[in-house]
């Protein structure tokens, strides 16, 4: 069944890797089609309908990050980069609309990013770096409604995905670390590289006051029910 859905082929450096079937690509539609329903049932209201408002800013949230993605500072050789804003974008309906649409919107991200780039190692993989990674981003919900919830939320967001990239580095890729390095030691020295110059980066534009001041009209805005 697997064989089915995902072939068998080799990278740049020789390695196994697995890519999608037509029949695969079919499947990964499905799969966000899914995540992206099970977005919409969460943005219902109390009288059990959508609001255009709620989908329009989670869908350009969702948008911005993924253009976002694109616009790399800096990679890293094994996977991972320092993009610009990307992780933050990924948290607003989190920050939004509070946790469950938060980490359903991070796997509807994961599982998008995955298909603009459809490369795996195995199956467990490629749900820890994906879906897993990135609705942890949606933790950030957890705080919506505390003071100082973004940059606050956006912490625990980026942790959560951290845990899962060290989890994978250990799982998947100890044979990069260097001979007599611990495999836990690398995998969090170079998943927190990336992560923690990104999170910084943004927590240091958050905690300006006009952005901090500009987020907050967003969120009400965001939040604002129909007449």
């Amino acid at each position: 069944m697997f064989e089915f859905f995902f072939t068998q082929t080799t990278n740049s450096w020789e390695e196994t890797v697995y890519v999608p079937t037509p029949a695969g690509y079919l499947l990964l539609g499905v799969l966000l089609a899914l995540a992206v329903g099970l977005l919409f049932f969460f943005l219902k209201r109390k009288e059990k309908r959508l609001t255009a408002l709620q989908i329009t800013f989670c869908a350009l949230s969702m948008a911005l990050a993924t253009v976002l993605s694109t616009l790399k500072f800096f990679s890293l050789p094994f996977g991972g980069s320092i993009t610009l804003l990307s992780m933050l974008f990924v948290c607003l309906p989190g920050y939004w609309y509070g946790a469950r649409v938060g980490i359903t919107a991070g796997v509807a991200y994961g599982l998008l990013q995955f298909v603009l780039e459809p490369v795996f190692y195995s199956l467990p993989q490629m749900l820890i770096d994906y879906p897993l990674a990135f609705g942890a981003l949606g933790l950030c919900g957890l705080l919506s409604r505390k003071k100082h919830g973004l940059p606050l939320g956006y912490l625990v967001g980026v942790l959560g995905r951290f845990v899962f990239a060290v989890l994978s580095g250990v799982l998947f890729f100890a044979a990069y670390a260097p001979e007599g390095m611990p495999v836990l030691l690398y995998s969090v020295a170079y998943n927190g590289s990336y992560l923690g110059l990104e999170a910084a980066i943004t927590l240091v534009i958050l905690l300006l006051p006009p952005v901090g001041a500009a987020m907050d009209h967003v969120k009400t805005l965001a939040r604002r029910t129909p007449a």
